[in-house]
């Protein structure tokens, strides 16, 4: 059996005899009789095996050492230490050795010391729990959207187009590096032409939205971006909803829809690991995503926050201006005046992605930025430009080639719609539920510049 099935329901087991496979977390041996710290990595605790000199092979099995796999047979107790229960051992067996040069030791590691181990780090307290709530959060992710009748659209890793016009993209070619001389002939390679690892799957999701009118993608994407900063990695996963028939307004209710779901899904379902969490990474991280999820989340306009920020008591590092973008210490600052989340909108022009919908002013753009307490920027979106002429305009006026984008022209002209979608980074939401602050501790193997391991 698992132990998550014996922690639902232990009373169940009470004087019961059970068979559990897993592995040692710790051993403490004394003369005639040891205690183990048993995990099979279906719940985040541990389970606490005692057994004494009446085993067949109690000599042998005070030798395992941590890291060993084993099977254990034995009746579940009333524990008299910490836990509820505990198992009294009649039989353990080797299943797998462990040497004593096996790194995860019962001691504290540094989560530097273990990206390291990043094939081993799943077997730690901390990252048990962040990589078991990924999981649920994914899991909730897929089921707002599937529940609301959105179809799940598989956007294609490798494109020819780049989404956000940044040109911070990977390239993908069969041409070996030591035959590019010059300029390369394109022509010749596996695609006939450049071809990139995805930035976003967006620009291929509005054609399925134009088709099912609601749609989503969750998968990896990639950026060529060499920055070193807790919050960027080469490698990351993203959630982007694309909706026909909606404007902005609609777009924020969405947004904050789902994002109070997701929340409420992981604190009901992973009560032991958000307890975690909260006592040892982040102290009031369950006060702060309950807070969330009861909140009312502001809308304001880009330029009136630019006025507050501008008026506000605080001699910042980075002064706010119109026409700008705004800073993490504005992030924090808006919240915190607000008290919440903050939905920043009808952003400048000039600052945001040739696809978004010109407001009437012909300053502005139908974008949005969701803004959470502890974390800035959480989600982005906008409503996207569906009259051709504007896009087009608006594509010659930064000088991008319509070459190879005729297709997403043409949904403007093949029955095309007011329509909206946003982007949240997968990573970002982990940083926010688990109080874990690095983005390279909420992926399995991070991908950074001049890191690419296993």
């Amino acid at each position: 059996m698992d132990l998550r099935d014996l922690f639902l329901d232990s009373k169940k087991y009470l004087d019961k005899e059970v068979t559990i496979n897993g592995w040692i977390r710790n051993h403490r041996d004394q003369k005639t009789f040891g205690f183990i710290d048993f995990s099979d990595g279906t719940h985040q605790k541990h389970l606490q095996v005692v057994y004494d000199e009446k085993l067949s092979n109690f000599k042998e099995v005070q030798k395992y050492l941590v890291g060993c796999a084993i099977s254990v047979t034995g009746k579940i107790v009333e524990s008299k230490g910490n836990q509820d229960i505990e198992m009294q051992a009649s039989k353990i067996t080797l299943l797998g050795d462990c040497p004593e040069d096996y790194p995860i030791q019962p001691k504290r590691h540094t989560k530097e010391f273990l990206r390291e181990q990043a094939y081993l780090r799943p077997r730690t307290n901390l990252f048990q729990a962040v990589f078991r709530v990924r999981s649920i959060a994914a899991y909730a992710i897929h089921k707002y959207f599937q529940e609301r009748g959105y179809v799940y659209f598989h956007a294609p890793l490798i494109t020819s187009s780049d989404c956000e016009g940044a040109g911070e993209m990977f390239q993908v070619t069969t041409i070996p590096l030591d035959k590019i001389k010059g300029e390369v002939d394109y022509s010749k390679d596996f695609f006939g032409k450049m071809a990139n690892l995805t930035v976003s799957g967006q620009l291929e999701a509005e054609t399925f939205a134009m088709a099912y009118k609601k749609t989503y993608t969750f998968g990896p994407t990639f950026r060529a971006e060499n920055s070193n900063t807790k919050t960027h990695a080469s490698e990351f996963w993203m959630i982007e909803p694309e909706i026909a028939f909606c404007d902005l307004e609609g777009d924020m209710d969405i947004m904050e829809d789902m994002l109070k779901y997701i929340v409420k899904y992981v604190l009901d379902n992973a009560p032991e690991e958000m307890e975690f969490f909260d006592k040892f990474v982040e102290n009031g991280l369950k006060e702060k995503l309950n807070k969330l999820i009861n909140s009312n989340f502001t809308r304001i306009d880009h330029k009136d926050v630019i006025k507050i920020l501008k008026e506000a008591p605080v001699k910042w590092e980075f002064p706010p201006e119109y026409g700008e973008d705004i800073a993490k210490e504005h992030e924090k600052y808006i919240t915190e005046y607000f008290n919440g989340p903050v939905f920043i909108k009808n952003w400048p022009k000039d600052i945001k992605a040739f696809y978004m919908k010109l407001n009437p002013d012909g300053e502005t753009v139908a974008a949005v930025d969701l803004e959470v307490p502890g974390a800035g920027e959480l989600i982005g979106g906008s409503q996207r430009e569906e009259d051709y002429e504007k896009l087009v305009h608006r594509m010659e006026e930064l000088k991008m080639s319509k070459e190879g984008m005729e297709w997403y022209l043409n949904l403007r002209r093949y029955g095309g719609c007011v329509h909206s979608g946003f982007g949240m980074g997968f990573e970002r939401l982990l940083i926010y539920l688990t109080g874990v602050d690095n983005i390279r501790d909420v992926i399995p193997y991070p991908r950074t510049p001049k890191s690419c391991d296993y």
